[in-house]
């Protein structure tokens, strides 16, 4: 078996939420002074590679630290839509692709290559979305969550969260952004695991997103087309 790190490092550098202030990672103890290192860390709660909760939506929704642990580990499915970002839009079209398996995961993960422009200005402008069509196949079909490797499910320029809100509103599942290296999953069904902070009424919280497969699978991106 191979596991496969889908995690961004949290650095003081890294690409933040348009008006989010960056995370800060301060030496507070030091080997020389105390015989020991700590970092003092301050940063908000979806920060980086993040897990939202229904809370983050609705204050009367779950929190992330009321989910049991199941919530955050099952199988997964990558679903390749590279070439959604000249319409900007991943639709069911992306799903009938690939239903039989779609149906069978338990997470969906759509791999649109957004994360090769972490770090770039252009990292937050026009990335693809889902739309609501793939949004009420989430909630029918009753799926733990969904991945991708953009800032956000909703276009920035979307104050209002509207996707956001459709998957959260009624379903205890979990959204997670800024994923990275899903190309290297492949095409089949994998397990993954993303298990978020726990802390007291938890709206969102950093989490460690991994993959674990076969070492026989091909990854996506050494497939043609």
């Amino acid at each position: 078996m191979k596991i496969i790190d889908l995690t961004h490092t949290i650095t003081e550098t890294m690409p933040v939420y348009p008006g989010t202030e960056p995370p800060k990672l301060e030496v507070s103890n030091t080997y020389e002074e105390h015989g020991f290192k700590e970092t003092l860390l301050t940063m908000f709660s979806h920060t980086g590679t993040h897990m939202d909760a229904p809370s983050h939506i609705f204050a009367h929704r779950t929190t992330l630290d009321k989910m049991p642990p199941e919530q955050f580990i099952g199988t997964a499915l990558v679903i390749d839509c590279r070439d959604s970002a000249e319409s900007r839009s991943i639709d069911i079209s992306y799903i009938d692709a690939v239903r039989d398996k779609a149906d069978q995961a338990e997470f969906l993960l759509f791999y649109t290559g957004w994360d090769q422009k972490w770090g770039t200005p252009s990292y937050f402008e026009e990335y693809p979305c889902i739309t609501q069509e793939v949004a009420d196949y989430l909630t029918v079909t009753g799926k733990k969550g969904i991945g991708l490797d953009t800032i956000g499910l909703d276009p920035v320029s979307d104050g209002h969260l509207t996707l956001h809100r459709r998957l959260l509103k009624d379903c205890d599942m979990v959204i997670i952004e800024n994923l990275t290296h899903l190309d290297e999953i492949g095409s089949e069904l994998c397990t993954f695991f993303a298990f978020p902070l726990k802390y007291q009424n938890s709206d969102g919280a950093p989490i460690r997103a991994m993959a674990m497969i076969s070492e026989s699978l091909d990854p996506i991106k050494s497939q043609s087309g």
